[in-house]
């Protein structure tokens, strides 16, 4: 069943507040993953690591601004619990990287584009900036060849 457009609108605008009621009840070292998952819901991406642990995804990609990474250990219990959309996550995504290594980094992109042209596809997530007079986004253009990342930088739109 597919949502009328303002219901998904309402329901978009309210994650932030349901965030803000949600995040801080999970605790690391105690919060289980079935606490974690009737807070928050399924996670939009489940990571699993080489060490058998996993990390939830939760972008608010594309209306928001944010992504939590919620990581689990063997007992499937919360260790770590971070907003992941910050300039020092920003600065870990180097040329060289692969599309699957900056998607644990940053979390679901707001948009993906192609330019054949160019031989690169273009990830950006909306971040946070002058909401009043701009939208902030971090870009990734990754090589078609080889898809590992070119470069990554910020861009600014001004708002009309």
């Amino acid at each position: 069943m597919k949502l009328p457009a303002w219901i998904a609108a309402l329901l978009t605008a309210l994650l932030p507040a349901c965030d803000m009621v949600n995040l801080p009840a999970i605790k690391p070292g105690i919060t289980t993953q079935a606490e974690v998952r009737s807070r928050m819901g399924e996670p939009g991406f489940i990571h699993r690591n080489d060490d058998g642990t996993v990390t939830w995804e939760y972008s608010r990609q594309p209306a928001g601004v944010h992504c939590y990474m919620i990581r689990f250990d063997r007992q499937e219990i919360v260790t770590a619990l971070d907003q992941v959309l910050t300039p020092a996550t920003y600065a870990r995504v180097t040329p060289g990287l692969t599309q699957d290594e900056v998607r644990r980094l940053l979390g679901q992109p707001a948009s993906r584009q192609t330019f054949d042209n160019l031989g690169e596809s273009v990830w950006e997530w909306r971040i946070e900036g002058d909401f009043r007079t701009e939208e902030t986004f971090f870009s990734v253009h990754f090589d078609l060849a080889d898809g590992t990342v070119r470069k990554a930088g910020q861009r600014i739109q001004q708002k009309p």
